[in-house]
């Protein structure tokens, strides 16, 4: 096992097999994360050298790090109650796979995505809900559906019945709410958050 040097408030625990990809990660919460301890696993055995006694600590995982085996998955999780389970992924995953997690984290996330899904991840318990998805209006979210689709603007206002600029003055309210601004990552959201489903594409 792997530990940086800096320690601070909350245990980040790395599961992923690139170097370049867990450098990275690392980087971007010791730098901008103030209250992070960040440790790397080699794999989900080295788990039983993590004390559960400590303070409120994330797991982020490369989904194919969990031996794709998701009930093996589940039961792992069961014995570490206080962890929440991050999904790093390169690409898309199904969808039964990813509502396992608490968060999904793609690595076409800016570093101000990252940050700010770390320390929502983190202002939460387990047993609450990890994003913004309650606080989106019915109609933001019908935008979304759409956007994710691949629809531009000018679609999503044929099709909804709405000017451009509403799209666009919704399309902004979904990114200050999620704190995701790219369509690909709001895709992920989308399907994490069962507001749209693979067969939806």
């Amino acid at each position: 096992m792997k530990i940086s040097s800096i320690k601070y408030k909350s245990n980040v625990y790395i599961i992923e097999p690139s170097d370049i990809i867990y450098e990275g990660l690392s980087n971007i919460l010791l730098k901008y994360s103030n209250h992070l301890n960040v440790f790397r696993l080699e794999n989900l055995e080295e788990l039983e050298l993590i004390n559960q006694n400590s303070e409120l600590s994330i797991i982020l995982i490369n989904p194919n790090c969990c031996y794709g085996n998701l009930k093996n998955f589940q039961n792992i999780k069961k014995n570490y109650p206080k962890f929440l389970w991050v999904a790093i992924i390169y690409f898309v995953f199904k969808e039964e796979s990813l509502q396992q997690f608490d968060l999904v984290i793609n690595i076409l996330d800016s570093t101000d995505q990252i940050v700010h899904k770390i320390n929502s991840l983190l202002t939460t318990t387990p047993n609450e809900s990890q994003t913004d998805f309650s606080q989106l209006t019915d109609r933001e979210i019908e935008v979304l559906k759409e956007m994710v689709k691949g629809l531009s603007n000018k679609e999503i206002s044929e099709k909804l019945n709405i000017s451009i600029h509403t799209v666009i003055s919704h399309s902004k309210n979904i990114s200050r709410k999620t704190g995701i601004k790219s369509r690909s990552a709001l895709a992920i959201y989308a399907l994490t958050n069962k507001i749209i489903s693979l067969e939806e594409f």
